[in-house]
């Protein structure tokens, strides 16, 4: 479909230059004066606008400003034969895109158009990605039906549309940064930068530099002026990872940043003033780093207005299926073999697994297991080592109710057949030296039966083939 240009100019012969000139590559529609173009904004869909200044009843400025009101995303470019600087100043103010001069250059009008209309169309994907941004990291890409977690996603509403200091405590893994992106994404800063900066990872040297920037010559290496995390995060988000980590002699500062949205760049003797939200994480308890003296308390008490703890994964295991779910969607591009999902004997292990690494031990866990797997669901022997290790160390867990022992018995019971199914479909292979159709025949079995069991335990009949 080709973009729709309106031109607004009282001179029949204008009208007419546009249209010709315009109408291979664009759909353009005229008009005389400024009340029936308004109609015309109103009732179709405009991609561009161009107008004349001076025009009877309703003059290019009016109906800049209307359209404007009406449809405050629509370009507009203001074409004048009585041209003043004050003029173009007063349209550029006013929201026009451009300013241009009659007698018209058309070549040089359909460079300004389609210069235009670029930027248009990137302003629509950068909005597009935003959404798509907010939908990734929103609340309800937090999953979890445990009721600390209801909790965590309820105070993410909550705080989002406020300008409130946030300090998120949970284990390493637990999914702190995604709580910080969807209070950003749920907020009204959305639009603007989301900047992270982990004082964990970074040498407490270079720290400083990288949060408040610094002036050319302010040390050795510093070759020109670097803003730092603090002024590229304006007007949006900065979430300080693991503040608990941060040097002490800085925690001074970042309380300046809360307390009066000034600081200084390193080297430098002017105030900078910027307007952040400022989101900490840390899996540290910082009032007990504080109670050692390891912590400000000031700035304990200053990030402590809001605080959002995450449980371990290991007191809601009852969301670890909800947790596959997810991640196994997420991923499911990650292999060529489609994978129906996880055997029950395997959800069965990640329900008894510790997880001292959380969230993220999990998805981790299931990506290896995705790329792994042999047959069409995830088996126990995907999983990493040391994860089947431990489990077996610990043994089987005892059960706390009667309806959790008639699922262990339910599941053991299935472990038992699976293990009985596989070691006869090996030993019928054996039999029938890797032939499919001789082993089913031996066994008395369908073929087709036969051989979607050997899908299912991921036995290959290669190796029981005579060589």
């Amino acid at each position: 479909m080709k973009p729709r240009i309106l031109v607004v100019d009282d001179e029949v012969r204008m009208q007419r230059i546009f249209e010709i000139n315009l109408t291979p590559k664009y759909e353009v529609l005229t008009c005389g004066d400024g009340e029936e173009a308004l109609g015309m904004v109103k009732a179709r869909d405009i991609t561009l606008m161009i107008t004349d200044l001076k025009m009877p009843r309703m003059n290019g400025m009016t109906l800049l400003k209307e359209v404007r009101r009406i449809q405050p995303e629509l370009p507009v470019i203001i074409t004048t034969a009585y041209g003043t600087v004050e003029g173009a100043v007063q349209a550029m103010k006013e929201g026009a895109v451009d300013y241009i001069l009659k007698p018209i250059k058309m070549d040089e009008m359909e460079l300004l158009i389609e210069k235009t209309l670029s930027l248009c169309r990137l302003k629509d994907e950068n909005r597009d990605l935003r959404q798509e941004l907010k939908t990734i990291y929103g609340p309800k890409n937090i999953v979890g039906n445990h009721p600390a977690m209801q909790k965590v996603i309820q105070l993410i509403q909550q705080v989002a549309g406020t300008k409130a200091t946030v300090l998120i405590q949970g284990e390493s893994g637990t999914g702190k940064e995604l709580v910080a992106r969807a209070i950003h994404y749920e907020s009204d800063r959305s639009s603007k930068p989301f900047v992270v900066i982990n004082c964990a990872a970074i040498p407490s040297s270079l720290l400083e530099s990288e949060l408040f920037g610094h002036e050319k010559g302010a040390f050795t290496g510093a070759v020109k002026t670097k803003k730092g995390r603090l002024e590229l995060a304006d007007k949006g988000t900065l979430f300080l990872d693991e503040i608990g980590e941060m040097p002490k002699e800085l925690q001074v500062k970042i309380l300046r940043i809360l307390e009066e949205q000034k600081f200084q760049r390193v080297g430098g003797t002017e105030d900078i003033e910027v307007d952040n939200r400022i989101i900490a994480a840390s899996n540290k308890d910082l009032k007990q780093a504080m109670e050692a003296d390891a912590f400000r308390e000031d700035l304990y008490y200053r990030l402590n207005v809001i605080t959002i703890p995450i449980p371990p994964l290991r007191e809601k295991k009852e969301d670890i299926p909800l947790l596959v779910e997810h991640f196994f969607k997420k991923h499911r591009g990650v292999c060529k073999k489609k994978i129906a999902g996880v055997s029950e004997r395997a959800l069965q292990l990640l329900m008894d697994y510790p997880w001292p690494g959380n969230v993220r031990e999990l998805e981790n866990a299931l990506l290896r297991g995705m790329v792994l797997c042999r047959s069409d669901f995830i088996e126990v022997e995907d999983f990493p080592e040391e994860l089947i290790h431990q489990v077996k160390e610990e043994g089987m867990v005892v059960a706390g109710d009667r309806e959790k022992l008639k699922q262990m018995k339910k599941i053991t019971q299935q472990k038992i057949k699976e293990e009985m199914e596989k070691k006869f479909i090996v030993e019928a292979l054996r039999k029938g030296e890797g032939n499919i159709q001789r082993s089913a025949a031996m066994v008395d079995m369908d073929r087709r039966q036969f051989q979607n069991l050997i899908k299912k335990y991921g036995i290959s009949r290669k190796d029981f083939e005579k060589i």
